[in-house]
C-alpha cells in the first residue's frame, strides 16, 4: 500500500501490474519484430511511475517515453539501463540537465536540434530523438524541414537514435489522413536510413508494417484503455476505484439532494454518500451520467458531484452492500475506464491521468 492509511481513507484504488505486463507482453507480440516500448507520462497514466516502470522492465520493455524531463528522472531511477525520451522536446538552456539524468530529448524543430548539436560539439555527443509532423499540427519538424535536416552536417554532432512521428486518428483505420502520415512518414524515414523509426502508438499496433516501424509506443492501451473503440477490447484492465460509504439516508418522493438541489426523489429513494470528489480527481462532469457498482448493481449519482462527497442512489441495490463504510465500484467491472470516460463527457485517458494523491493505493500481481 501507498498513500493515506487504508483504514482511514476514502477510496481504495488498486493497480494490477500482473494485468498491465500481460497488456505490454500482447503487444509486444503484435509488434513482433518490432521493439515494443511504453508511454508512461502524467505519472504513468495515473498508475505510479515507481511502480509502473519496474514491472515493465521486469518484463523486457527497455525502452520509455515521457511528456516531462522530471518525469523522466523518476523514470530513470526506476529504470536505470532503459533508454528514455521526453516527449514535450528541449526547452532553452536545458540540454545539461538531460544530459545529467541520461534523458534523451525529442526534438521538433531547427532551434532544438541546433540547440543540441552546440552542446553536444562542448559536452560529447549523446543520444536524441527527431520529431517530424506528419498532420498533428503540435510538435514536430514539418517534412520539408525533416528533409533538408536528412544531408544536414549538423546531425554529425550528436546520435539520431530514433525518428518519430504522432498519429491523429489511428484508432480510426477508415480516416484517410492515417493513411497519408504513413505514406508521409515512409518518405521521410527513407531518408534517414540507420535511424530507427516510431510511429504506433496503442491503436497503431493494428494497423500493419507501415505503422510499427521498428519500434512502437503503446500507452493508454497499457493500463487497460480499449485501443481498438467499437470492438470488443483485447486488453485487460488494469484499475479499479472502491469509494467508501459514509452515510445513508432515506428520503421521501420529491426530495433535493446534492447542491442547487439539482436532483429530485422520483419516489421513496435510499441515498449513500461517498467519500470522494473532484478533489480526488473525479470528474465534476460525471454529475449528470455517473455511477457506481454496489453488490453489482449500477447505481446512478444523485446529484452533482462535490469536492469531497457524491451522492449516489441506491435504492435498487441490495441490502447488505448499502451501510457505513461499505466500498462501492467506481471503476472496475461493467464500468470499465472507457464507459467511466463515457459517462463523465469525457475519455478514458482522462479519468486515468487524474487519479488523485488521497487515494490508498495497492499494487498486485507484481
Amino acid at each position: 500500500m501507498t498513500g493515506p492509511d487504508p483504514a482511514t481513507a476514502g477510496a481504495i484504488l488498486t493497480v494490477d501490474l500482473g494485468a498491465l505486463v500481460a497488456n505490454w507482453r500482447h503487444l509486444a507480440a503484435r509488434a513482433a519484430p518490432a521493439e515494443c516500448g511504453a508511454v508512461v507520462k502524467a505519472d504513468a497514466y495515473g498508475c505510479g511511475i515507481g511502480e509502473v516502470v519496474p514491472a515493465l522492465a521486469r518484463a523486457g520493455c527497455r525502452t520509455f517515453f515521457v511528456a516531462q524531463p522530471e518525469e523522466g528522472v523518476r523514470a530513470r531511477r526506476a529504470a536505470p539501463e532503459a533508454a528514455i525520451y521526453v516527449l514535450n522536446g528541449l526547452l532553452p538552456g536545458a540540454a545539461p540537465a538531460f544530459a545529467r539524468e541520461g534523458l534523451r530529448p525529442v526534438l521538433g524543430s531547427r532551434a532544438e536540434v541546433e540547440e543540441w548539436a552546440d552542446f553536444c560539439r562542448e559536452a560529447g555527443s549523446r543520444p536524441a530523438a527527431i520529431h517530424v509532423d506528419t498532420g498533428m499540427n503540435r510538435l514536430g519538424l514539418p517534412p520539408h524541414e525533416a528533409r533538408d535536416l536528412a544531408g544536414d552536417p549538423l546531425l554529425a554532432a550528436f546520435a539520431p537514435s530514433l525518428l518519430m512521428s504522432h498519429f491523429v486518428a489511428a484508432e480510426d483505420p477508415a480516416d484517410p489522413v492515417t493513411r497519408r502520415q504513413v505514406a508521409l512518414f515512409a518518405e521521410v524515414a527513407a531518408l534517414f536510413p540507420t535511424v530507427p523509426a516510431s510511429l504506433a502508438n496503442s491503436s497503431g499496433h493494428g494497423l500493419g508494417s507501415g505503422a510499427t516501424r521498428a519500434l512502437t509506443r503503446p500507452g493508454y492501451a497499457l493500463f487497460g484503455g480499449n485501443p481498438t473503440p467499437g470492438e470488443p477490447n483485447p486488453m485487460r484492465p488494469v484499475v479499479t476505484l472502491e469509494a467508501r460509504i459514509v452515510q445513508v439516508r432515506h428520503v421521501e418522493a420529491g426530495a433535493r439532494a446534492g447542491y442547487n438541489g439539482r436532483w429530485r426523489a422520483p419516489g421513496a429513494c435510499r441515498l449513500a454518500t461517498l467519500s470522494i470528489g473532484y478533489a480526488d480527481g473525479y470528474p465534476r462532469g460525471a454529475s449528470g451520467g455517473g455511477a457506481a457498482l454496489v453488490g453489482d448493481v449500477l447505481c446512478p449519482f444523485a446529484g452533482t458531484v462535490s469536492m469531497d462527497l457524491i451522492i449516489l442512489d441506491t435504492t435498487e441495490a441490495p441490502d447488505d452492500h448499502v451501510r457505513r463504510g461499505a466500498p462501492v465500484t467506481l471503476i472496475g467491472g461493467a464500468l470499465d475506464i472507457d464507459e467511466v470516460g463515457r459517462r463523465a463527457g469525457t475519455i478514458g485517458y482522462e479519468i486515468l491521468t487524474r487519479l488523485g494523491p488521497r487515494y490508498a493505493r495497492r499494487y498486485i500481481g507484481a
